[in-house]
């Protein structure tokens, strides 16, 4: 117990530490928002990596899909690491960071105002964000709070709490520059954690080749595999369609979420975004890949402690269930790991939502008249609102912590991700398109929700319907409504058209002298 403390208190001093130096860097909207637009790759990449895998991902989701489909949910990790992450920088990262700083939008509702020339889609999009944000949030909460229980014995509100006011602190004093620079802190200690973990249970259960061959012994429950043994060890596991389900989600998600993608508003240059591809990526394969496959080991813990009283499985109690069994040093390791991951993305949700609410919302619609000063105040105020309000929902959630991030997922991406997407590349995207995607985005989102109009019986699957239908909605929408006026679009795309001279190692010259080689 005191290694465990001492970890948390030298955790605690370093991010307030880093808040507090942090502090020079927060003194305008741009930097407070995205560090003035010039964070490194290293910190960029960490950002996104450490946002996108939380508490929810290394105890709810890899738990439960560990436990429903076996070996085969690593395949949700490789999914996060080449869908979600490689590929989302390579289509969307210099491009967002081009046109974003053209039209100086700083949110993601302040890019769709700004790119298709509609305050009116600014407003929506902000309340949007907003009010789908705080599910999420408190399913971090939720899985953190899991844990430390378990390691400490802690009360489940005391914990929700004692989190909150942390990143409260650190965010409110630094901004985006000190959630950067201590994601990078957190993502490091992620990645050690996850190694040391997988490798402890592993090690707990005879060695790789043991695990599996106890795993592979295990019948399925599952109706069409016909209660096989094998079926938790095989390729693409029991239920190949809804594993495919919950990989779009969780990949292809990342697309449309305001608190990732405006990671790369503040990316400084090419150079940082190629190599922030790659160590994204890296990252993802690591801790995505090892949280999935780590889980895929759940059913050898199979024990009274993962049920509830009514005999069905508390998906959530399996990753803790396993890491019980641990030294008390590498619970505190795992510890400090959950931590990272958690708070590192509640940073970025929170401030996420309060400079949408500030920028987009209140900023010339409720406040005509609001300087930088202003705008940085409110931001901080909003901070604080937006997490008690979250604390509130999370100490009475509604349902368990997949089910929480499906539905906040769902609805963000579903109604962001393809005007989003097609707007960085196609000029014909109309306003009526952003619309519909919006709508549908939430409508399929919010009546799956309920039990007498539910009509796609997993959350999981309905978000990933709400993206691919958003895809297909907006270009077809788009062929058949009025576009926008042609200079409106041409200022908007004229941002790919400036030229630059850049070094010849990023890109090979135009050279007309005549050929003397031969």
């Amino acid at each position: 117990m005191a290694i465990k403390i001492a970890l948390l208190i030298v955790f605690f001093a370093i991010m307030i530490a880093v808040g507090i130096y942090s502090r020079r860097h927060s003194t305008n909207v741009n930097e407070f928002v995205l560090g003035g637009r010039k964070v490194g790759p290293w910190l960029t990449a960490f950002a996104y990596g450490t946002s996108y895998f939380s508490a929810v991902v290394f105890v709810g989701y890899a738990g439960q899909f560990g436990y429903k489909y076996g070996l085969a949910s690593t395949w949700i990790g490789l999914g996060n690491a080449f869908l979600g992450s490689l590929l989302a920088w390579v289509v969307l990262g210099r491009r967002t960071r081009i046109m974003t700083k053209f039209l100086d939008a700083k949110t993601m509702p302040d890019y769709f105002g700004k790119r298709y020339h509609s305050g009116s889609l600014r407003i929506v999009a902000a309340v949007i964000s907003f009010v789908f944000l705080i599910p999420y949030t408190s399913s971090v909460y939720n899985g953190l709070s899991r844990l430390f229980g378990m390691a400490f014995n802690i009360p489940y509100s005391v914990c929700v709490i004692a989190m909150a006011a942390l990143t409260c602190i650190y965010v409110i004093l630094g901004g985006y520059m000190a959630t950067a620079i201590n994601d990078f802190i957190q993502g490091i200690i992620m990645i050690f954690g996850i190694c040391a973990v997988v490798v402890a249970i592993l090690n707990g259960n005879g060695g790789f080749n043991a695990a599996v061959m106890k795993l592979a012994e295990i019948p399925s429950d599952v109706p069409v595999t016909m209660g096989q043994p094998g079926a938790f060890t095989a390729f693409f596991g029991t239920d190949p369609l809804n594993l495919l389900g919950v990989v779009i989600l969780t990949s292809l998600g990342t697309w449309g979420l305001p608190q990732m993608v405006q990671k790369f508003y503040a990316i400084r240059d090419e150079k940082a975004v190629q190599t922030g591809t790659v160590i994204s990526t890296a990252f993802a394969v690591i801790i995505a890949g090892g949280c999935y496959f780590l889980g895929g080991f759940g059913r050898l813990y199979d024990t009274v402690a993962i049920y509830k009283e009514d005999g069905s499985v508390a998906y959530d109690a399996i990753i803790p269930s396993m890491l019980s069994t641990l030294p008390d040093v590498l619970i505190g390791v795992v510890i400090m790991l959950v931590l990272s991951a958690s708070m590192s993305t509640l940073a970025s949700l929170v401030l996420t939502s309060s400079s949408t609410l500030t920028i987009d919302l209140i900023k010339g619609n409720i406040v005509k008249d609001m300087d930088e000063k202003k705008q940085v105040l409110t931001m901080r105020i909003l901070l604080i609102v937006f997490i008690i309000i979250s604390v509130i929902m999370a100490l009475d959630p509604p349902t368990f912590i997949a089910q929480l991030m499906g539905i906040s997922w769902g609805a963000l991406a579903g109604a962001f991700l393809a005007p989003f997407l097609y707007g960085l590349y196609w000029k014909g995207v109309t306003r009526a398109a952003v619309w519909a995607s919006f709508i549908s985005g939430v409508l399929i989102t919010v009546v799956n929700m309920f039990p007498a109009t539910k009509f796609i019986q997993s959350p999981i699957n309905a978000g990933a319907a709400a993206m691919l239908a958003g895809l297909v909605i907006v270009p077809v929408v788009s062929l058949i409504t009025p576009r926008m006026e042609q200079g409106e679009i041409d200022f908007v795309f004229d941002c790919f058209k400036e030229k630059h001279m850049v070094e010849q190692r990023y890109a090979l010259p135009d050279d007309d002298r005549e050929d003397t080689s031969r």
